[in-house]
């Protein structure tokens, strides 16, 4: 057994197509219905697909002058949001200082930043404001967060695509483990823009309806925008100021797998060793696990290679664990995914039962899994979750996540 300090998550935020909460994300995904609908942001006429899983505007009851900043992006208004909401439920204060930033992402304010070009072009009306440059940089929803929230920790922004959100997580959990920290905000922002949204229509990867993960008539994405953010801390600390844990986090793990730029391994062989390695630094047997948030993004290929992969790792067993694919209900929010979805996996332990899959339609024959569709399908006190996340150029991490409920174990 290694002598380290356990990790526990004592509060969340999110943002996302149901809302601008992790009650609202919870409530959406439980309806297994998806927030995927059509694209207003921006115009995508001249695109193959006309649909996305957009962010509402605030609520009224929403006071936060920090949410109508012009010098922020969408995705810092959505980090500052949710890290705002994970704050306040973890109880925490400024005093608590050092507390590290550690936030993935893959498009900063680029949505602002076409604004600029457009308008400096003529393509768009009005002048173009030195604003919508200011929050371009991918780091900067991480620095928003530090800034807004006054934290004097470390911050670092982690960007590998799709696995972003998951990695920082990890980097998170590995810092307050070292003891260079006691407490962190980590997690991830992204936000849609013409560039990605182009991309992936592009790659022909986006399906022209909303998208059906694991389903055998799936063709392809959704894209979505967001952000998800967990306080992860040490047990004493948390202990010492009574807080209450959420779950515990027990591990994570990262691999490449090293095959090609934009299509996994057919086999999985770079996802399986992420979990595998998430289950070592848990310290845990595959026996264990009791469900698995999946990466889930409804195209062809990933859906296969997921597959392949949970059973390199669980063997037969695989095909009886719960799978549950979020990106059915958000979209795919990129490099924020991640996060999103390790919002979700607690929020599941914490309900005690896991989130369907949205979407119709059976579940693809050569699909060998126990995809959780139509309703919550319930979870014993105790269980033990996975969430994965896979992305373009081979990164694959893993975070395992446990009930609070096993907190007495040792």
């Amino acid at each position: 057994m290694i002598d380290r300090p356990r990790v526990v998550v004592t509060g969340i935020g999110a943002v996302s197509a149901w809302g601008w909460t992790s009650g609202d994300l919870q409530r959406g995904l439980r309806t297994g219905q998806s927030a995927i609908s059509e694209l207003t942001l921006f115009d995508s006429s001249a695109q193959r697909t006309h649909l996305a899983a957009e962010v509402p505007p605030p609520p009224d009851s929403r006071p936060d002058s920090i949410v109508a900043s012009r010098h922020l992006s969408r995705a810092d208004r959505f980090a500052v949001a949710a890290a705002s909401e994970a704050f306040g439920q973890a109880d925490l204060s400024p005093s608590m200082n050092p507390v590290g930033v550690f936030f993935g992402g893959s498009t900063g304010g680029m949505w602002e930043c076409e604004e600029y070009v457009a308008r400096l072009l003529g393509v768009r009306a009005g002048r173009p404001g030195i604003a919508c440059l200011a929050s371009q940089q991918i780091n900067c929803p991480g620095d928003a967060v530090a800034r807004q929230l006054r934290l004097t920790g470390p911050t670092l922004t982690i960007s590998s695509a799709c696995a972003s959100g998951t990695l920082a997580v990890g980097a998170a959990l590995d810092a307050i483990r070292r003891g260079e920290i006691d407490v962190a905000i980590a997690g991830g922002s992204d936000a849609l823009c013409v560039l990605t949204y182009s991309g992936f229509n592009a790659l022909r990867s986006v399906d022209p309806e909303p998208c059906r993960p694991f389903r055998a008539d799936r063709v392809g994405l959704s894209l979505g925008e967001g952000a998800g953010v967990l306080v992860l801390e040490t047990l004493r600390s948390a202990q010492s100021r009574g807080a209450k844990p959420l779950a515990e986090l027990l591990g994570w793990g990262a691999s490449c797998d090293a095959h090609h730029m934009t299509a996994p391994h057919p086999e999985g062989e770079g996802a399986a060793r992420a979990i595998a390695a998430a289950l070592s630094d848990a310290e845990l047997q595959p026996d264990e696990i009791g469900f698995v948030n999946a990466h889930g993004t409804g195209t062809p290929l990933n859906d296969i290679s997921e597959c392949r992969a949970l059973h390199r790792v669980f063997g037969p067993r695989a095909s009886g664990i719960p799978v549950t694919a979020n990106k059915a209900s958000v979209g795919h929010q990129l490099g924020c995914s991640g996060a999103v979805e390790a919002v979700a996996t607690v929020l599941a332990l914490v309900h005690r039962e896991i989130q369907p899959t949205a979407g119709g339609g059976e579940v693809d024959g050569e699909i060998d899994l126990d995809v959780v569709l139509e309703h919550p399908r319930s979870i014993a006190p105790g269980s033990i979750g996975v969430s994965v996340s896979f992305a373009f150029g081979g990164a694959c991490a893993a975070v395992i996540v446990a009930d609070w409920t096993i907190g007495a174990r040792s």
